[in-house]
């Protein structure tokens, strides 16, 4: 099955995507689901999950985190109590692993290889104690930061992501996961990357429908 574990809905504050555009677009390419990674906070995404129920596309809910030493994607955390900082930018990664692995969830590298300035990941990836995965492909990404990021994560031996990070409908599902383990909810979404149950993608139905 395939999801597209990176998308971003209005609800991110940085874009004008309604959750009913995504979920649509997202069925239409044939995905199997979506993972909504809202900026800063877990809880903005609660209004997607009640959409996607409603027009019977699979739901998950994680959140971006901006931290000091680039974006980290965290699944499996129920609220926004894993925020302890008291702000939303430049939060200290190793401690924001941290925490997020002591309340159950993964953490996730995102878009790794993309230079943002002084905030970037890059080579420090190799060195990154405590993740579950490495995104591999990113839609919003150039094909030579994706391709860093392959290479990267078969170094580590670590499994691969794909997902979109889509702001606008025509970038949905540009990349996705593909999962060889059912994935129905959060708990198994977790348990099949950490199992090793997927892969990154860029996903080829998007692809077709570009013409």
């Amino acid at each position: 099955m395939w999801i597209d574990t990176h998308c971003h809905t209005k609800y991110s504050y940085d874009n004008w995507l309604e959750p009913l555009d995504l979920i649509r677009r997202a069925k239409a390419l044939g995905l199997d689901g979506v993972c909504i990674t809202e900026h800063y906070s877990y809880e903005a995404s609660e209004p997607v999950e009640k959409i996607g129920r409603e027009e019977g596309l699979l739901i998950l809910r994680g959140v971006e985190i901006a931290t000091d030493r680039g974006h980290m994607l965290a699944y499996g955390v129920e609220d926004d109590g894993w925020n302890c900082w008291g702000r939303d930018s430049y939060l200290p990664m190793g401690e924001v692993i941290e925490r997020i692995n002591e309340l159950g969830g993964i953490c996730v590298p995102a878009h790794p290889f993309r230079d943002v300035g002084l905030a970037s990941l890059l080579e420090g990836l190799l060195d990154l104690q405590g993740i579950a995965a490495v995104e591999t492909h990113n839609g919003n990404n150039n094909d030579g930061d994706n391709d860093l990021a392959i290479t990267a994560s078969a170094h580590m031996k670590l499994p691969s992501l794909g997902g979109s990070d889509c702001h606008k409908t025509v970038a949905v599902g540009r990349c996705a996961t593909e999962f060889s383990e059912s994935v129905h909810d959060m708990a198994s979404f977790i348990a099949a990357i950490k199992s090793g149950a997927c892969r990154g993608a860029y996903y080829a139905p998007y692809a077709a429908a570009q013409g």
